[in-house]
């Protein structure tokens, strides 16, 4: 839970940046947008799919 939250969150964030009137980058920032919401979406979906939502470390 703690992860969709971070994410989440993460996103929010990227989505400010990118709308800064001054961002530097701009369309490099969009491909990382695109990437970050695959991911958001990835861990929204996870726990809904049934899958381990903390993995175990090795």
């Amino acid at each position: 839970m703690n992860k969709t939250l971070l994410t989440i969150l993460m996103f929010a964030l990227l989505l400010l940046f990118i709308m800064s009137p001054f961002a530097a980058l701009a369309s490099l920032m969009l491909l990382v947008l695109v990437s970050a919401f695959f991911s958001l979406l990835a861990n929204l979906f996870q726990p809904i799919i049934g899958g381990d939502t903390n993995p175990k470390r090795s």
